[in-house]
């Protein structure tokens, strides 16, 4: 069984992001500007801060690719902060003097991951934390994914993602079935309709006018999974739970959907259970009358396309601070601010696309892993020629 893990490396205003990732197969055509596409799109978004001003990701591949071809052995990237040309002493690795402005950070901001993190690692300086807490390292998993994406794509699966809700503003007058794609990318806060587009807009410049952040719900729909990724033999195996818990390691998430999995809970069982019916033209040689839950079904993809749905709470940073404390002395006092997003609710869809696909690529690589990619695509087809066997009368 083929391996897949990814590790990331990297302080938000340090001088870049490490990436590995290991148990992607020999023969994978891996390109930079494939990953650069990918990584652009995380910085795109109305509301977005002046940090995407000053960046312009790009992963520099530094091992186990050679002419443009994977290794099979691990693959490093490293990304630059270009900032980090203003943060030189404050995020020096090397001691420095104590007259140098290490830019300490002592307020705490409600919200945030620096008070638990603070106490928890005994830090004085909340810098400590948030620097690695940051979204910024986001950027690293999109990279990671970008390679777990190519490898998707050569058995047919294809992910994508939208915005379906900004603050109170709903968006999903359009079916999953019938979203274009090519213009919720074209749409700045990733709306699949222009009214959507407008409303969400309108919502977003409110919250600036009103001085705080403005959260909302991203939907990311996976297309081409065959039958049979996860497992329902023990709890970590199953594919939705994975998918959960990737979602939910995205900053600010603080929930998780499959399918339409609220709305069920309204509606009888009959309106909710996804019927099956036989269809020879299907390559599982059945077919789901409907998508109720999302295209898994006891913790196993069933072949329809993965929805699922993330609600993204506004961000903490504002400005106009909350009332707050300072972690050394108690003394009650404004939340510090730093630059943020308005809204980052079209710049965490790519995100949400990245964990979706690399949770997939484990899991594909456990049903269909090999050494190389001819192997592994031997392997998938040798399955899905397996589903013959099936729904002949």
């Amino acid at each position: 069984m083929t391996t897949f893990r990814y590790l990331t490396a990297g302080e938000s205003h340090g001088p870049g992001l490490t990436v590995i990732v290991e148990g992607i197969p020999a023969g994978l055509e891996v390109t930079e500007e494939y990953i650069e596409k990918q990584m652009s799109r995380r910085q795109k978004g109305y509301g977005s801060g002046g940090r995407m001003k000053i960046e312009k990701d790009r992963a520099d591949i530094r091992a186990g690719v050679r002419h443009g071809i994977s290794l099979g052995s691990p693959i490093a990237m490293w990304i630059e902060n270009r900032d980090f040309v203003n943060w030189t002493d404050a995020m020096s690795i090397t001691p420095v003097d104590d007259d140098v402005d290490k830019k300490v950070y002592t307020k705490v901001v409600p919200g945030h991951a620096d008070f638990p993190g603070a106490l928890k690692y005994v830090q004085h300086d909340l810098r400590n934390v948030l620097e690695r807490s940051s979204a910024r390292e986001t950027a690293a998993r999109v990279a990671a994914a970008s390679i777990a994406r190519r490898l998707l794509e050569e058995i047919g699966i294809y992910i994508h993602s939208r915005a379906v809700a900004t603050g109170d503003q709903d968006g999903r007058d359009v079916a999953t079935s019938d979203v274009d794609w090519d213009a919720v990318e074209a749409s700045e806060v990733r709306a699949s309709d222009p009214d959507a587009d407008t409303r969400f807009k309108a919502a977003i410049d409110k919250s600036k006018a009103d001085r705080t952040t403005i959260g909302g719900v991203f939907e990311v729909v996976a297309f081409g999974a065959p039958v049979g990724l996860g497992s329902h033999v023990h709890w970590d195996r199953k594919l939705d739970g994975r998918l959960a818990q990737a979602m939910m390691s995205i900053n600010a998430v603080k929930g998780v959907e499959i399918g339409t999995g609220f709305a069920n809970t309204q509606k009888p069982g009959r309106e909710v259970q996804d019927v099956i019916v036989p269809d020879p033209s299907d390559r599982r040689k059945f077919r789901h009358l409907t998508n109720s839950s999302g295209g898994i079904e006891g913790g196993m993809s069933n072949g329809q396309p993965i929805v699922v749905n993330v609600a993204i709470k506004p961000i903490a940073t504002m400005t106009n601070p909350l009332p707050s404390v300072d972690i050394n002395t108690g003394e009650v006092v404004e939340a510090a601010y730093n630059r943020s997003d308005i809204c980052q609710v079209a710049r965490a869809c790519p995100v949400g696309e990245a964990m979706m696909a690399l949770v997939l690529v484990e899991a594909m690589l456990e049903k269909f892993g090999g050494d190389s990619l001819d192997e592994i695509k031997r392997n998938y087809d040798g399955y899905i020629e397996s589903h013959q066997e099936f729904g002949n009368p």
